[in-house]
């Protein structure tokens, strides 16, 4: 990013931000830019590091062709090598194809957990559906998945993640909380984005696809249980069947005294529980989530009337839709004394609001990348300055990289998927290079991306073997490559 401090006139950016977003960008993003630009790589060389092909769990002709034509299209060869490690990642090593009742199903872990999470799995097989129709096989996967997770919906539409078999007992850490427990749940914290995800990921699939075939008594049946669950959760009447507490060291990782959360005031949004970190929230009414549901039950409703043939399902969603978004619109803004209106991140229908952004989606970066809202909307341009910047609690600036984390991991530590949403979100060609620069560097040498590094010492990492971040990354590079070709095909000091 250029120095824009002799300029006489200003751009349209700081037009649309206002001077004082504008400010906050110069003061963090900025500087920081001019600094790590000028830095030798620090990962030049990184190990070809996929499993040997008899030990892959699945392997799809048309992944294997779009890794190739990436490679052609890019100029830095530690960034060829990250696209060949992480892009397959997912199928790589996570998927566990199979036929349940004659058709598919595909059960899905998050790498070092053996639990299928209903976020991370819809994340981590999304970049593939735009591949479905070149590969028959992995388009019968994909739907392995939404059906498999319209199984496990039907099952405990508030649970987060589910167990290989429905005999297995839940995650280690689960089996002593304090709620109520279904067999063939893994963890049991309420989280809307729970809901969410497996609506996109059906949503993509059936626009990628045409086929409706998933979209039986089943699904619909889930369908059915996501209204219910949100009506429930919106607390008009009652404070709903949820209730959720754990022994924990972190009080992030239970819900306090009365296991219902903090008081809010029912407004018309959705309670949740928890983030999409998996951690507790502050205030319930969790803004970002709560406009990612909102989206969401607007393609359920589609999905309802034209592929399901479901017009009062249909009806329903939509007007679940309309309420929500409404509801969020009028409570989950507020007014920053520097950049002027933008999201808070959690609400509390009293006027509570708290002000930070979270590295996980849905959060306040990702909401342009999740088609929420559009990237040039000023409101959200003012909030995505924000998150960015020191005035974010859990915006780390350090010597190997800047971006968000958030408290699960606790202070000082970056997730590398904050800085892929904020090259997915941004305009700036300058500051997609640096994304790309931070991505390729912070590896520890694995040739993987991780949860979260130190932002002085990326050698001091968690999780080595996280497949949402690492497709992630081979999602932003496939679509850098379809947006910003010319970008790709420059060398990347």
């Amino acid at each position: 990013m250029k120095d824009d401090s002799t300029r006489e006139r200003p751009t349209r950016r700081e037009v649309l931000l206002g001077a004082g977003a504008w400010s906050l960008m110069q003061a963090g993003a900025g500087r920081a830019f001019a600094k790590q630009a000028t830095a030798a790589p620090a990962s030049a060389k990184l190990p070809h590091a996929r499993p040997p092909v008899a030990d892959r769990k699945f392997t799809s002709p048309a992944v294997q062709d779009a890794i190739a034509t990436l490679q052609r299209q890019i100029a830095d060869p530690a960034l060829r090598v990250l696209v060949e490690n992480c892009l397959p990642n997912t199928l790589d090593t996570t998927v566990y194809p199979s036929i349940v009742d004659k058709h598919p199903d595909t059960y899905v872990v998050t790498g070092d957990i053996d639990a299928m999470w209903l976020r991370d799995s819809s994340a981590q097989v999304w970049p593939y559906l735009r591949l479905a129709r070149k590969d028959a096989r992995l388009r019968v996967l994909l739907e392995g998945v939404v059906r498999r997770q319209a199984r496990t919906i039907h099952l405990d539409p508030y649970a987060n993640a589910f167990t290989r078999n429905t005999t297995d007992p839940p995650l280690s850490w689960a089996e002593g909380d304090r709620t109520e427990h279904h067999a063939g749940v893994a963890e049991r914290k309420w989280e809307i984005d729970s809901l969410c995800f497996p609506i996109r990921l059906a949503h993509g699939y059936w626009q990628a696809t045409g086929d409706i075939g998933p979209f039986d008594a089943q699904w619909r049946a889930a369908a059915d249980a996501i209204l219910r669950t949100f009506t429930e959760q919106q607390r008009k009447q009652t404070q709903g069947p949820y209730s959720f507490q754990r022994k924990a060291q972190s009080p992030f990782d239970t819900q306090g005294l009365s296991g219902f959360g903090n008081p809010a005031r029912p407004n018309g949004m959705i309670f949740s529980m928890f983030r999409p970190s998996d951690d507790a929230c502050i205030f319930p009414l969790l803004v970002p989530s709560n406009l990612f549901a909102a989206k969401a039950l607007g393609q359920l409703a589609k999905l309802a009337a034209h592929a399901a043939h479901d017009t009062a399902l249909a009806a329903r969603a939509s007007a679940l839709s309309g309420e929500v978004a409404q509801a969020t619109a009028q409570h989950g803004r507020m007014n920053h004394p520097q950049l002027g209106e933008i999201w808070a991140y959690e609400v509390d229908g009293y006027g509570g609001q708290l002000l930070m952004d979270d590295a996980n989606a849905p959060g306040l970066v990702t909401l342009a990348y999740l088609g929420i809202c559009p990237t040039s909307d000023d409101v959200y341009q003012r909030t995505r300055a924000f998150a960015l910047s020191d005035a974010n609690p859990y915006f780390f600036r350090g010597t190997a990289a800047e971006g968000v984390g958030g408290p699960h991991i606790g202070l000082n530590s970056i997730w590398p998927m904050s800085i892929m949403y904020r090259a997915f979100t941004s305009t700036d060609d300058a500051e997609i290079r640096q994304c790309l620069r931070w991505l390729r560097d912070t590896t520890a040498g694995t040739g993987f991306m991780h949860e979260s590094f130190n932002k002085d010492n990326p050698s001091k990492y968690t999780r080595s073997w996280f497949a949402w971040a690492n497709t992630l990354f081979g999602e932003l590079m496939l679509t850098l490559a379809d947006q910003k070709p010319a970008l790709l095909a420059a060398p990347l000091s």
